[in-house]
């Protein structure tokens, strides 16, 4: 295969994660237990590697363009972020327990959840 459809090739499959990881961060605006910050990130991330254009719309969006921009440049997360990441956790912990999840399953998710919420409270908070 030729180096330039490798590379459009390559190019193609970042924006249509890009555009995956947008809709996926949509979806996690109205439901309150679905991540929007981890996908608006990989979203970012894809976007560099394939849409200067999407790029740069995503970090000057209103609302989002500051929260990827803080973590891009300060490794930083909002308080408020923070706050709903960890309650969110939480809640799934709560939903599993209240639907009668396999005990297995409550213990792993709630060991895989609390390293992910150890690395949230652990990164700086925005100025």
């Amino acid at each position: 295969m030729p180096q330039d459809k490798k590379y459009s090739a390559r190019r193609g499959a970042w924006l249509c994660l890009g555009l995956l990881c947008v809709g996926l961060a949509g979806i996690g605006v109205v439901l309150p237990l679905m991540p929007t910050t981890v996908f608006l990130l990989i979203a970012a991330f894809a976007f560099a590697r394939s849409s200067p254009r999407l790029h740069k719309w995503l970090l000057g969006h209103k609302v989002f363009g500051a929260l990827i921009r803080d973590w891009q440049e300060y490794g930083a997360i909002a308080r408020r972020a923070k706050v709903v990441a960890v309650a969110s956790m939480i809640g799934v912990l709560v939903l599993s327990a209240v639907l009668k999840a396999p005990i297995w399953v409550i213990g792993l998710q709630a060991v895989i959840l609390s390293c992910v919420a150890l690395f949230i409270l652990t990164r700086p908070d925005t100025h």
